[in-house]
């Protein structure tokens, strides 16, 4: 990350993005998840907020580490013998 602050709704735009994972978002802004939750409920309607957590509640995209179980237990071409 650099020393160079980054725009709140670049923050938001990110954040609703479903192929950008809250670890990308650290890396890039230097926020962890709980703080870009805290940014998004501060800096949307309400009603705004509650539709972005229920979309990205759960939802392996938005963390690496669920991602990767998942592919992996989601292979259509394993085959038992």
């Amino acid at each position: 990350m650099s020393d160079i602050p980054i725009p709140t709704h670049d923050i938001i735009e990110l954040a609703w993005r479903d192929e950008v994972s809250f670890d990308d978002i650290q890396i890039q802004t230097g926020l962890t998840e709980k703080q870009v939750i805290a940014t998004m409920r501060r800096h949307m309607k309400p009603s705004s907020f509650r539709m972005w957590r229920k979309r990205v509640t759960g939802r392996t995209t938005k963390h690496k580490k669920r991602r990767i179980v998942s592919d992996y237990t989601q292979t259509d071409d394993y085959e038992l013998s």
